[in-house]
């Protein structure tokens, strides 16, 4: 295979693209760019001692490779950037956030536009603001941004038509849009006023607002202007608050980079109109990478959704391929994006700011991992585990008269939750109550498939007691994988047979373990536990609504097996088409006037919530 290896470089291009490491069995290991392909894969298989332990472990499973040749530099970055994203190769650097941030969203393509609390960014053509420190944080500035500016609250998507204004309108807390009609330029003029409070333009905004009131006081309006009297006192109250970090008011963001132990934390801050707004923290574990490799890969791999790319990015190192970052990062701004290093002055210390926030946010993180290690020593310990449970899977199900019944599985490793390896499966053998062979049915399709996306868990628990653990085992024997791994069984307590716990059931044992002098490891168990309940129950209550709502569909007269089919191709939900105007239901191929109608007037009558 060497001699392979070396063929190729031989033939290799000197022209800039992306290359493809894998392995013998054809698995991603790794992908890179490079100005010059010939140089830079060549280089990996020289005869001398690669740079860092990354690169030797690497080499040594790399079988062959591939290359993409693209026509510059920019557009090389661009497909590895796509490339990660897709395939999440194992030796890459692949950033987890520490949690998902609130933010908010304003839908500026509706003719009243209003704020909701999201979690994910969309490329959807509506505003993003944030992230938020912490759901407090986002809820106390939607809070005050309802108070001060008189924006609707209607939870609904689409503005819905009321015969009378709502109480919020009553209070003279908004312009009362569902009911009034009220000019869209002036409720897009608020609109603005938000825009620019929630880019942190509060001084600019404080003197617009002070001009209008002057000009209302001039022409004796003196009800409107102490109106924006109060509305400026109020903004000028929220900025003394707020920490101002440079005094230019640019919008820029600082990124700073703590390593340790094989672990590494890049912290952003967001600096928007000379002003802090927040910050937000990315892991990479296990790393070997340079800080010029985690910094260039965070680029790439963080600005593509991100709500907003500043006109300026403030680094502790420049990059190798600063020109193409640049051009790239305009490219998805629109405008030009300046990446720099300061040498001195109010930069440096945002510098040093974002470092200090990384190293305290990699500290946290290793002394919550050694909290979560002791923890699962002592559940190793306690239930005599035959291995160190690093990885657990949970499974539990949920039927209703066997009608719809699905299980579900959720995935810690290394005591947290892992939701991307969550999976959620259809009975589909089984249409009676049977716990048993649902769950052997669960069981069974999980553990017969193979590969390093289906690890095997160290510890396997289901929900229920002797007679679920018994199952499991069963399963586990028919596929000659039982003495790979731990079973255990989660029962609730019975508080009419004087029991106070819950209690945990492990195969090979007749009786059953009462955790009571151990309170966090049942308390650890009893939480995954709950963790699997809440996503089968979710996972149930949808496929039950989608149910109930295709047999609301069947019961509209004209609505065949082609109409239905075409309603749900239109629209994607059952939500949406109850949701539809009679104009929208319209346009929908094959539908007429008078069936349209019977589908508004069976879905205002159905009381299920779809």
């Amino acid at each position: 295979m060497e001699g392979n290896i070396q063929e190729r470089l031989a033939l290799l291009p000197s022209a800039p693209g992306v290359y493809l490491m894998k392995d013998a069995h054809g698995r991603l290991l790794y992908v890179g760019k490079a100005r010059d392909l010939k140089k830079r894969v060549s280089s990996y298989f020289r005869e001398t001692k690669p740079k860092n332990i990354k690169t030797a472990v690497l080499v040594g499973k790399v079988s062959h490779f591939e290359t993409i040749i693209t026509r510059s530099e920019k557009e090389a970055l661009i497909l590895e950037a796509n490339l990660i994203k897709r395939h999440r190769p194992r030796y890459n650097v692949i950033l987890r956030d520490d949690k998902q941030y609130p933010c908010l969203r304003l839908d500026i393509n509706e003719t009243y536009p209003s704020l909701s609390i999201v979690r994910k960014f969309k490329k959807d053509g509506a505003l993003y603001f944030g992230p938020f420190a912490s759901a407090l944080a986002v809820r106390e500035t939607l809070k005050f941004i309802h108070k001060t500016f008189k924006i609707r609250r209607c939870k609904t998507k689409k503005l819905k038509p009321r015969p009378r204004p709502c109480l919020n309108h009553q209070m003279g807390l908004c312009l009362g849009p569902c009911s009034l009609p009220v000019d869209p330029g002036i409720y897009d003029a608020v609109i603005k006023e938000v825009i620019l409070f929630l880019k942190g333009r509060t001084p600019a905004l404080i003197e617009t607002i002070r001009t209008q009131m002057e000009k209302a006081a001039a022409v004796q309006d003196f009800e409107t202007a102490a109106n924006l009297r109060d509305k400026m006192f109020a903004l000028q109250q929220t900025l003394e608050k707020q920490a101002v970090a440079t005094p230019d008011f640019k919008d820029r963001d600082v990124l700073g980079v703590a390593r340790e132990g094989g672990e590494a934390v890049v912290t952003i801050l967001f600096i928007r109109g000379g002003i802090l707004l927040g910050s937000r923290n990315f892991f990479i574990s296990q790393t070997t990478f340079s800080e010029e490799e985690v910094i260039s890969s965070f680029l790439q791999q963080y600005y593509p959704d991100a709500p907003l790319i500043p006109e300026e990015i403030l680094l502790p190192l420049l990059p190798s391929d600063l020109s193409a970052l640049e051009d790239w990062l305009a490219e998805h701004r629109g405008n030009k994006v300046k990446i720099k290093v300061p040498k001195r002055g109010e930069k440096v210390r945002l510098l040093r700011m974002a470092k200090q926030n990384a190293e305290n946010a990699l500290r946290e993180r290793q002394e919550s991992a050694l909290k979560e290690t002791s923890l699962l020593d002592r559940l190793q310990r306690v239930l005599k585990l035959s291995q160190y449970p690093r990885r657990i899977e949970c499974f539990d199900l949920s039927c209703l008269g066997g009608d719809e019944a699905v299980g579900g599985m959720v995935v810690f490793e290394d005591g947290k939750a892992l939701p991307s390896a969550y999976r959620r499966f259809r009975v589909r053998s089984i249409d009676h109550p049977d716990d048993y062979a649902m769950l052997a049915e669960v069981l069974m399709r999980r553990f017969g498939r193979k590969g390093d996306s289906f690890p095997v868990p160290s510890l396997l628990m289901v929900d229920g007691g002797r007679g679920q653990v018994n199952t499991a085992m069963r399963v586990l024997r028919e596929l000659g994988i039982e003495d790979e791994l731990d079973v255990v069984g989660i029962a609730k307590k019975d508080p009419k047979l004087g029991e106070t716990e819950d209690k945990i059931y492990k195969s090979g044992r007749v009786n059953p373990l009462i955790l009571e002098k151990e309170p966090d490891v049942l308390l650890f168990l009893q939480k995954i536990r709950d963790e699997a309940h809440r996503f089968v129950i979710t996972y149930h209550r949808k496929r039950r609504r989608m149910a109930m709502g295709v047999s609301i569909l069947d019961t509209i007269p004209g609505v065949g097996k082609r109409r239905k089919e075409a309603l749900l191709k239109y629209f994607g939900s059952l939500k949406r088409i109850k949701e539809a105007q009679f104009e929208e239901l319209c346009q929908v191929p094959g539908m007429n006037r008078k069936v349209a109608t019977e589908i508004i007037k069976r879905f205002s009558e159905a009381s299920i919530e779809v």
